[in-house]
């Protein structure tokens, strides 16, 4: 699958990872794709679109945020590896 952007959003917690979500989805045309936690409870918030619709979601968690944002970061044009990152995580998430 063709990504034009990745959007990835840290919080702590499931709880704040849905708030994120819902107001990345909310600000800007992105889909939501999954999310990963790690250890310490912290959770991974992936979204795609365009770039510009990712640069939007992403910088809306940032400027007004729901909870505190450990991380965040835009990747365009991801490489294929990155690309099954991703899709590896929607796997593992959704079994």
């Amino acid at each position: 699958m063709k990504y034009g952007a990745f959007g990835l959003v840290e919080v702590l917690g499931d709880a704040n990872a849905v708030l994120v979500a819902d107001q990345m989805l909310k600000a800007a045309d992105v889909v939501y794709e999954t999310k990963d936690t790690k250890c310490g409870g912290h959770a991974l918030v992936f979204v795609s679109g365009s770039v510009s619709a990712v640069k939007a979601a992403v910088e809306s968690v940032k400027i007004d945020s729901p909870c505190k944002i450990f991380n965040s970061a835009v990747i365009s044009n991801p490489s294929d590896e990155m690309v099954e990152i991703v899709e590896e995580f929607k796997r593992r998430y959704n079994k």
